[in-house]
């Protein structure tokens, strides 16, 4: 496996996307290239995984282990060097392999070499996150076109609207390129590699550059927001300073849903493509299917719009941003919020107020999970047993507090900013705070059995209300002290030993 690269002190990896407008030859082009990489992925998959059956099927015939046919490697340089051992004279490519640069094959060849890689990570235990199964060949219909260019002429042309990359010569930008033409003038900045990619209807390349690091100041250093995100109100922020602000949720999918279902409608009536019988779509299904996907493209670039310029607002302001770790996934199982919870993009939201946090060294909070945000009264740390989703006050039945239930679950995650030190600032790492009170009344728990573990009050957990009390809330009191995880460690400040040792 490569290496990763390091930039230089005081730099750091960034890339620069922009659009391109590219002619009739030049989108051809572009697509032979991307389909050389997907041709080259393909080859190296069926190259690498034919030893492995080979091998299975010599052993299912009793032959001994040392005389199976060998392991073939993955690692790029072996599948490189293959690679150009056969292009020559294997009949897939011995016809066509030179009408595109050879960094497009070696996307392709790259590309599977990490796909073993993260294969044999997952299968070992090694590997963060879902496991990964073996690498498997790329459809034409379905594969992803993009290609990386890592040598060659790579470079920003002076009139700020064209770009030059190798084979494919200079071509047209959508929009003005000056603010990396300046930095690279300025020696602020080189090129490091270009991949271009076809997504939403239209062609991007993206430069990826080592920058000088530039650290932007916020307006309140000192100030700590907690963001409640939803769907009724996008997000709901509540500062340290006790100011309450509503960012409306603008609904694209909403908006356009009269106008996909009439698309819909019309490419449902043509004849699309069917893999059971190799039916391939008509015309009219294509160009149906096209003016649909522009709606979509549409929504899609008017959510990303709308999320980033309101992470850049709040990053700018605040220097502790303190969110909720929320279940997106279990989210988009619910039929009833799925589609609202997706044109919502919570998990967007969260990934960009980490990384331009990292930008201006300010931290990141992340509530625990299981942290009752919603149920805990900001006034008095009362915690409601229940609270349906479709009561939108929250009403405290200890202190008497009234208050729109978002707007409470914001104010008590901004609490936590004042129980935590500053991380890293990247949400998810070991030296991030993550803040969690004791198990919440969200939690899922095994239900005691009468009379076992109980208080002299009948009452689990040795609640500190009478039961008549209990019946009217609905409440039940927690300690004001918070408890607090560091990365694995977890300490219990003062007041909570006592509620710990007897929870079930």
């Amino acid at each position: 496996m490569s290496r990763k690269f390091e930039p230089r002190p005081g730099c750091v990896v960034q890339a620069y996307k922009f659009a391109l407008d590219p002619n009739a030859g030049q989108e051809q082009a572009l697509r032979s290239h991307c389909g050389a990489a997907r041709a080259a992925y393909n080859w190296a998959v069926s190259w690498v995984t034919a030893s492995w059956w080979q091998r299975k099927a010599e052993a299912s015939y009793g032959i001994a282990e040392e005389e199976l046919t060998r392991w073939r490697p993955w690692s790029l340089p072996s599948l490189r060097k293959e690679f150009n051992r056969v292009k020559t004279t294997d009949p897939r490519f011995a016809d066509w392999w030179q009408e595109n640069s050879k960094e497009a094959y070696n996307t392709g060849l790259s590309n599977a070499a990490a796909a073993f890689d993260n294969y044999a990570r997952a299968k070992q235990g090694k590997r963060k996150g879902s496991r990964v199964g073996v690498p498997r060949r790329k459809a034409k219909q379905k594969a992803r076109l993009a290609c990386r260019f890592t040598t060659g002429t790579i470079r920003i042309e002076r009139d700020t609207r064209h770009v030059t990359l190798p084979r494919l010569g200079k071509i047209r930008t959508h929009e003005p390129t000056i603010k990396l033409l300046a930095r690279i003038q300025a020696g602020r900045a080189r090129i490091l590699s270009a991949t271009v990619r076809h997504e939403r209807g239209r062609w991007f390349v993206s430069f990826q550059t080592e920058t000088a690091r530039e650290t932007t100041h916020v307006d309140r250093p000192d100030a700590a927001v907690g963001i409640d995100l939803g769907v009724k109100h996008l997000a709901v922020l509540a500062d340290s300073s006790g100011q309450t602000r509503y960012e409306p949720n603008p609904k694209y999918l909403d908006g356009a849903l009269k106008l996909l279902k009439i698309h819909s409608r019309r490419v449902s009536r043509r004849r699309g493509p069917d893999r059971t019988t190799g039916q391939k779509p008509s015309k009219r299904w294509q160009k149906a299917n096209r003016e649909r996907n522009k709606v979509h493209h549409r929504v899609a670039n008017l959510r990303t719009d709308a999320l980033h310029k309101l992470t850049t607002r709040v990053r700018a302001e605040y220097g502790t941003v303190v969110l909720e770790d929320l279940n997106v996934a279990g989210m988009l199982r619910n039929k009833r919020i799925a589609r609202r919870v997706a044109d919502a993009g919570f998990g967007e939201i969260r990934r960009q107020l980490t990384y331009k946090g990292r930008r201006n060294s300010c931290p990141t909070v992340v509530a625990n999970r299981w942290n009752p945000t919603s149920k805990s009264c900001s006034n008095c740390g009362a915690v409601k047993a229940k609270l349906p989703l479709h009561v939108r006050v929250f009403t405290c039945g200890t202190c008497g507090l009234v208050l729109d239930r978002d707007e409470n679950a914001a104010r008590n995650l901004v609490a936590l900013a004042a129980a935590c030190t500053a991380g890293t600032g990247v949400a998810g790492d070991q030296d991030t705070l993550r803040v969690s009170k004791p198990r919440g009344a969200d939690r899922k728990t095994r239900r005691q059995r009468p009379g076992r573990n109980t208080s002299r009050d009948g009452q689990a957990g040795g609640a500190s209300l009478s039961p008549q009390r209990q019946k009217e809330t609905g409440d039940r009191r927690q300690d004001t002290e918070r408890r607090m995880r560091w990365g694995d460690t977890v300490t219990d400040l003062p007041g909570q030993n006592a509620w710990n040792s007897q929870s079930p």
